[in-house]
């Protein structure tokens, strides 16, 4: 077996044939050696390696700044449509190759480090993640920001600067255990404070009405500043900014509530304020309803909507008064787009700012908010959807909450003219939920207030239509639509994968990186021998650097000529990591029972992270590195099963794991994934899929063809006629005795041996509570993936189905996704527009 290239021989072919184009070597190391010399070390005779990854980022940067203002210069001078993607979570990974990549620096840079002596990769190894997302929805918002850039619209990405993000995962004796995640302790190079865009958000209070009109006051003030980061399209010259908003106390704050004396303590409490932007909450698909979460769901808001305001308002570069103070024209000029129901608070505050401050009649203020506004749903799952009391509200927003049950009277009396009598109607549309708790439900809220609803793939739009909002749909069906999500091709092909990148541009030339459906230009040359030979060839290249690197750090043994069999996503029970652990043990099982039989080797990666409270999943995690000391531990399995948890799953653990896989797990139960965009990471980079007709699975399956995915269990029409009969655990425990096998094996300590009992939860949830019925899809499963051995013992076959499937996964780019919502939502046209690059004069 050919070893993996060298550091060197990569760095020749690190970028597509000069699509990193070589630009100024010699400029790029003069630049970094003025950073390295006059911004970082200066008094200090040595430079660490971390002095040189600063470096290296300021060097980037500046290339960054000049095309960063000329691009809002080019804005404030056409004062187009603006786009605002609200979002609490970005989830952006690391930015100096990415930077480098859609700058075109990759190859300079590369260079001008090698003549310094470094190397390149181990200084993008430095930066810290920026890890300000739980998965999909931040990780989306990242994409989507890439490509809004990429397709030239004036878009701007708002969120929270949380100083602690997703929580570092440590595994410790098989169980997760949660470190914060200090990612700013050295700086961030990336990110430029705006003091002077610094705004006031309020909380608390009461609310006075009077003749003149609402006052909200004896508010608690607190300051949102903007930190901005520039966010570059691909070799357009276009950056955007993303702006993230940090809580600072104001110099008063609480002062005037203490005697001289308590003026320690009074400045001690600033904390409290400041907590606001502390720490991103680490659930995924689980509302959790603290007081503080729905402050920074207000705070973001708040911010975030009276920059959209003074924006508008005076649309002249570095000009800060008024032009405009009409709000006629303002749905003309300004999109909203929530991403889910975490930034609703943004259509009373809309609302609230358009009444109470601008005066605006309330029908013409209505009429303008739900123009603006649009809502993306991420999920069908209830433990979901944000449903905030109504006392939490009341003492938090007083004013808010009044404009909510203003928006709902006029919402049901509306209903109830259409459909007169139905009360129940009238009940299950109510923004307000009555019971022993009144609650907000958010995302009635969102439907009513926003006049575009998406899903985030066909078969989960659908699901939104005739269940979870159905009656909204009966109501307004033209307000629904469908927009299937994407990648970007930039971070997920070029960024991780250059060998395959580089492969495809050989064979079709490099113009599918910002139109994805040229990748259709592969199909007829599926049988090419060439083709086969190369692409194969990438993926054992991409296999051999990631053994190299789990052998480093998990100490384990890898066999690289095995099957890389991966399933990397959060941990949770309908994600179904427990479907796949049931099927290694039936494999070990087999293995033991027949030791002289030929088995195809696996190396079975699952990664992810568990929210920190829930139990289940944490148990999940338990399981699989149990299972895996067991495995990876007997002799007489020797490197035909290896099992490994790979630690602290995030972008960059992603970026090199998904280049390296052949297999691609994506089980959920179907009508439970929404989208998934990790099945479409798999495909664009040369793994096929075993997956369930879920979420984005359905259109992957119908671009490539059924046949080209290993497509099993049941549909959701199947998961509905079960739930109508009732799913009994106990039948298929009973019936299938590889099944019970496993299962007697977990439950009896055979994988836990010094406490017999550890995983008595997880088989009492099997098999009296599994909401997502693993055992009804077992069977199949098993069935399923020895289909998926018989194919990989015929290299050619499964590499020509690889390439079918990257030849198909067009559709798959988020180019393709915010070209939509651009043209069927914001009302917007992308553009291919170059602007002129700094040195360069402008027109």
């Amino acid at each position: 077996m050919a070893a993996p290239l060298t550091d060197s021989e990569r760095r020749r072919q690190i970028s597509v044939r000069g699509l990193a184009g070589l630009g100024d070597v010699a400029e790029v190391r003069r630049s970094f050696n003025r950073h390295l010399h006059f911004t970082l070390v200066k008094d200090r005779n040595v430079a660490t390696p971390r002095d040189y990854f600063f470096a290296l980022a300021h060097t980037v940067r500046d290339h960054l700044v000049g095309r960063w203002i000329r691009t809002q210069q080019h804005y404030y001078e056409r004062d187009p449509k603006r786009i605002y993607y609200l979002s609490l979570e970005f989830y952006m990974g690391r930015t100096l190759q990415n930077t480098m990549v859609n700058l075109g620096l990759q190859n300079a840079c590369d260079e001008a480090i090698y003549q310094l002596g470094l190397d390149l990769e181990e200084l993008e190894e430095i930066e810290e993640d920026a890890g300000l997302g739980n998965g999909g929805l931040g990780r989306l918002a990242a994409c989507f920001l890439d490509s809004m850039a990429t397709l030239g619209l004036a878009a701007y990405g708002y969120g929270i600067r949380y100083e602690f993000g997703i929580f570092n995962q440590k595994i410790v004796n098989g169980w997760q255990v949660e470190e914060a995640d200090d990612w700013l302790r050295y700086g961030n190079p990336w990110e430029k404070a705006r003091p002077e865009y610094m705004l006031p958000v309020h909380f608390y209070g009461r609310v006075e009405h009077t003749p003149e009109g609402v006052r909200w006051l004896d508010t608690q003030v607190v300051l949102a500043m903007p930190y901005d980061t520039p966010v570059p399209g691909y070799r357009n010259n276009t950056v955007n900014t993303m702006r993230l908003w940090s809580a600072k106390a104001p110099n008063d704050f609480k002062l005037h509530d203490f005697n001289v004396g308590g003026y320690i303590e009074a400045v001690l409490d600033r904390n409290l304020a400041e907590n606001i932007s502390r720490v991103l909450y680490p659930n995924d698909n689980f509302f959790e309803g603290k007081e503080l979460r729905l402050k920074q769901e207000y705070f973001v808001v708040a911010a975030t909507l009276q920059d959209i305001i003074r924006r508008f308002k005076s649309s002249k570069f570095g000009c800060r008064d008024p032009v405009r103070t009409c709000f006629e024209t303002f749905p003309d000029k300004v999109a909203i787009q929530l991403n889910d129901t975490h930034p609703a608070l943004a259509i009373p505050e809309l609302m609230r700012i358009l009444v109470d401050v601008e005066k605006v009649d309330w029908d013409k203020a209505w009429e303008i908010t739900k123009k603006t506004c649009a809502y993306t749903n991420h999920t069908v799952l209830p433990e979901a959807l944000e449903r905030w009391p109504v006392s939490m509200f009341e003492n938090l927003l007083p004013r808010h909450l009044e404009i909510i049950y203003a928006i709902n009277q006029r919402h049901l009396d509306h209903v109830a003219a259409l459909f007169p009598g139905d009360v129940d109607r009238l009940r299950r549309m109510s923004v307000i939920e009555e019971g022993d708790c009144k609650r907000i439900n958010m995302a009635h809220l969102c439907v009513i207030g926003s006049h575009v609803v998406n899903g985030v793939a066909r078969i989960h739009s659908e699901i939104v239509k005739q269940s979870v909002f159905k009656d909204f749909y009966e109501l307004e069906p033209e307000k629904f639509q469908n927009k299937t999500n994407g990648i970007t091709p930039r971070r997920w092909l070029l960024l991780c994968n250059p060998g395959l990148a580089d492969t495809i541009v050989e064979k079709i030339g490099e113009g599918f990186l910002t139109d994805l459906s040229q990748l259709k230009k592969l199909l007829p040359l599926v049988d090419d021998e060439a083709l086969i030979r190369d692409v194969a060839k990438v993926k054992q290249e991409n296999k051999l650097k990631f053994s190299a690197f789990l052998e480093k750090e998990y100490k384990v043994k890898i066999n690289p000529s095995s099957m890389f069999d991966v399933h990397v996503k959060r941990i949770h029970e309908y994600k179904r990591q427990l479907l796949n652990c049931l099927h290694i043990i039936t494999l070990y099982n087999r293995i033991k029972k027949d030791p002289a039989k030929a088995f195809v080797p696996r190396t079975i990666m699952i990664g992810g992270k568990a929210a920190p409270g829930y139990h289940m999943a944490k148990m999940i995690i338990k399981l699989v590195t149990s299972i895996g000391n067991v495995v990876n531990h007997d002799p007489v399995v020797g490197d035909r099963l290896k099992v490994i948890f790979l630690e602290n799953y995030r972008v960059s653990l992603a970026e090199k794991v998904i280049p390296a896989a052949d297999l691609s797990q994506q089980i959920s139960t179907a009508g439970t994934e929404a989208s998934g965009t990790g099945n479409m990471k798999f495909m664009l980079n040369g793994a096929l899929t075993i997956g369930t007709m879920d979420g984005a699975n359905v259109e992957m399956a119908e671009e490539a063809g059924t046949e080209n995915l290993f497509i099993f269990g049941m549909r959701v029409e199947d998961v509905e006629a079960l739930d109508q009969k009732g799913y009994n655990a106990r039948e298929y425990y009973e019936r299938l005795p590889e099944l019970r096998q496993a299962l007697d094996q977990i439950s009896s300590g055979f994988f836990s041996p010094k406490d017999p009992h550890c995983f008595r939860d997880v088989v009492n949830m099997l098999l009296n509570h599994d909401r997502f019925k693993v055992f009804a899809d077992y069977e199949a499963y098993v069935a399923c993936q020895a289909q998926v051995d018989q194919l990989y013992r015929n290299p050619r076959e499964w590499t020509k189905k690889v390439i079918r499937n990257i030849a198909c996964s067009g559709k798959f780019s988020s180019d393709r996704t915010i070209t939509e919502y651009a043209r069927d939502i914001w009302g917007v046209e992308p553009s291919d527009l170059q602007i002129p690059p700094p040195n360069l004069p402008r027109d």
